[in-house]
C-alpha cells in the first residue's frame, strides 16, 4: 500500500521529502510486513507504544508518522480496494493520544519586543554598512513582519506575479498541511510591507533574491551575537498576524494576508497585547524603506 502510493500519488502532487521517507521507514518494519485486513486499531497502538519505548521518539514524531500513515490508509480502501478498517486510524490515535503517546506540537507565543527589533535592525545596519552582508536583511526582516510572510515565501516573491492594482503577490507553493506543492495563493499585502517591497531594486526575477537558508542563518546568528533568547525568523510571521488582529482586522481580511483558510489555523497567531498599532510612528519603518540597498552597496 505504501509503496503504491508513493509511486501513483507523487503524479499528481509531489510529497514532501519528510513524508516520503518516513513512510519508506514504516514500510521496512514489522507493519509494513502485515497484510491490509490485519492493520488494525491494535496493531496501530502496538507499533506506536514500541516506537516510543524501543526507538525512544518523542509523542509529536510518533504523531507524525501516524498522520502520514493514515494518509496512505485513507486512499487504499476507496481508491484500490483494500481491506482496511476505517476506524483503525482513528480509533488508534484516540488511545495513544489518551496514553500520552501522541501529542499536538508545541505552539509557541513568542513576539519579538520592539527594543529586540531595535538591536536587530542596528546590527543588520552596521553589518550592510560595513559590507559585511550579502542579504539586505533590514528590509526582509522588516518586511517579514509586516507581510506575515516565512523566509521560504519571501525568497519566491517575483517582480512578474504580482497584482499591483490590487497590492496582492502569489505566493507560490505556499506550506499547508494537506498540500505544499502547487498550493499558490494570492495574498494581499499591508501598505507597509508594499512599501518595502517597492523599495527593492529590479536586479532579478525575485524581488529578494536571496537564499532562504542564508536568510535564517543570519537571523540566527545577529540573536546569538546579541544575545536574544529564544527568538526564531518565523515568530516575526506570528507578530505580523497578531498585529492584524490587534489593529482590528477580521478573520477574512487577517486570512487575505497571512493565506490561512481557517480559523483553527490562525488561532495561534492572535495572542493579542492589546488593541492599536504596535508599530505605530515606529522609526524603522521609514529608515528602512528609504535606507540603502544591499545590491546598490556591495556593487
Amino acid at each position: 500500500m505504501i509503496d503504491r502510493y508513493l509511486d501513483e500519488y507523487e503524479k499528481f502532487r509531489p510529497l514532501g521529502k519528510t513524508k516520503r521517507a518516513t513512510l519508506k521507514a514504516i514500510s521496512k518494519t514489522w507493519l509494513g510486513d502485515l497484510e491490509d485486513s490485519q492493520v488494525t486499531s491494535q496493531q496501530l497502538v502496538e507499533y506506536g507504544n514500541r516506537r516510543m519505548q524501543e526507538d525512544g521518539i518523542q509523542a509529536q514524531t510518533l504523531g507524525n508518522d501516524l498522520a502520514h500513515l493514515g494518509a496512505v490508509l485513507s486512499v487504499a480502501r476507496p481508491a484500490w480496494g483494500y481491506d482496511i478498517d476505517p476506524m483503525a486510524m482513528p480509533d488508534a490515535r484516540r488511545v495513544l493520544r489518551k496514553m500520552g503517546a501522541v501529542t499536538k506540537s508545541k505552539e509557541r507565543a513568542r513576539r519579538p519586543t520592539l527594543d529586540e527589533l531595535d538591536r536587530l535592525l542596528t546590527y543588520f545596519s552596521e553589518m550592510r554598512d560595513r559590507r559585511k552582508q550579502q542579504i539586505d536583511m533590514v528590509r526582509v526582516t522588516v518586511f517579514a513582519l509586516f507581510s506575515t510572510r516565512r523566509q521560504e515565501e519571501i525568497t519566491r516573491i517575483r517582480w512578474g506575479a504580482m497584482d499591483e492594482p490590487g497590492q496582492r503577490v502569489l505566493i507560490t507553493n505556499m506550506k499547508n498541511p494537506g498540500q505544499k506543492h502547487g498550493n499558490d495563493v494570492w495574498c494581499l499585502v499591508p501598505d507597509e510591507a508594499w512599501r518595502i517591497l517597492q523599495s527593492m531594486p529590479r536586479v532579478a526575477d525575485e524581488v529578494f533574491p536571496f537564499n532562504a537558508r542564508s536568510v535564517s542563518a543570519s537571523f540566527t546568528r545577529a540573536c546569538n551575537f546579541l544575545e536574544i533568547d529564544d527568538l526564531h525568523f518565523h515568530d516575526l510571521r506570528h507578530d505580523g498576524v497578531s498585529r492584524l488582529f490587534e489593529l482590528g482586522w477580521d478573520i477574512p481580511k487577517a486570512a487575505s494576508v497571512s493565506g490561512h483558510r481557517d480559523w483553527n489555523s490562525m488561532r495561534r497567531y492572535t495572542h493579542l497585547r492589546g488593541n492599536g498599532d504596535p508599530y505605530k510612528d515606529w522609526s524603522w519603518l521609514e529608515r528602512v524603506i528609504t535606507g540603502p540597498v544591499i545590491g546598490a552597496v556591495l556593487g
